[in-house]
């Protein structure tokens, strides 16, 4: 692996070859942020791991345009263009009416590098399968308020700043604060409850 201060340095010089590089550094966690944001429906019909691929697509053919200015920006737009991807999907699943009670979840989400990327919002029993503790993860997830959502996964998954999240969602940073620390606790206990085999804790 090359190193990282003369990656950044190459980048910055809108080398290509080095933001491919940085690119590559990103998917695993660019495919655990997918996946989660999918939801239960969208894991029914399409992979993470083709979302991903659309995306890279994208983002390669528009390399040469993009102005880099730190890694943290740079993973800004790589994650912006996900969530553009996401929302695209989603609106084209919706017009086309597809029968979700038809279908059965994909099994793609044999990678350790997905359950790596969820342990960035807790942190499963070792004693799970990588698979079945990201399917408790996702399942817990997809339990949580939309504004718990969005605020757990642009603060802890694209690494926006409480400020930024802020300015993301029109809340104030104390709103987006108690929106993280109360998001990640129920997460916490709903992960604890389905380990235990008690019903779920209420929103």
């Amino acid at each position: 692996m090359q190193d990282n201060d003369e990656l950044i340095r190459r980048a910055a010089s809108a080398d290509r070859e080095a933001l491919e590089a940085l690119l590559v550094r990103h998917l695993p966690g660019l495919e655990g942020y997918l996946r989660l944001r999918m939801g239960p429906a969208m894991r029914a019909r399409e992979t993470s791991a083709d979302l991903v691929q659309s995306v890279a697509r994208e983002v390669l053919v528009d390399l040469s345009a993009f102005e880099y200015r730190g890694e943290a920006a740079f993973k800004h737009w790589l994650y912006t263009r996900a969530q553009h991807k996401l929302l695209e999907k989603q609106r084209w699943n919706t017009a086309q009416r597809r029968d979700v009670a038809r279908e059965v979840p994909l099994d793609d989400a044999s990678s350790l590098g997905i359950l790596a990327c969820y342990r960035s919002l807790c942190s499963p029993s070792a004693q799970l399968q990588a698979q079945e503790a990201i399917a408790r993860i996702e399942a817990a997830f997809d339990e949580l308020p939309d504004d718990y959502k969005d605020a757990i996964t642009l603060h802890r998954m694209m690494g926006l700043s409480h400020a930024e999240v802020a300015t993301r969602m029109d809340r104030s940073e104390g709103a987006v604060r108690n929106l993280v620390y109360r998001g990640l606790s129920r997460l916490a206990l709903k992960l604890s409850d389905a380990a235990a085999g008690e019903p779920p804790a209420a929103g």
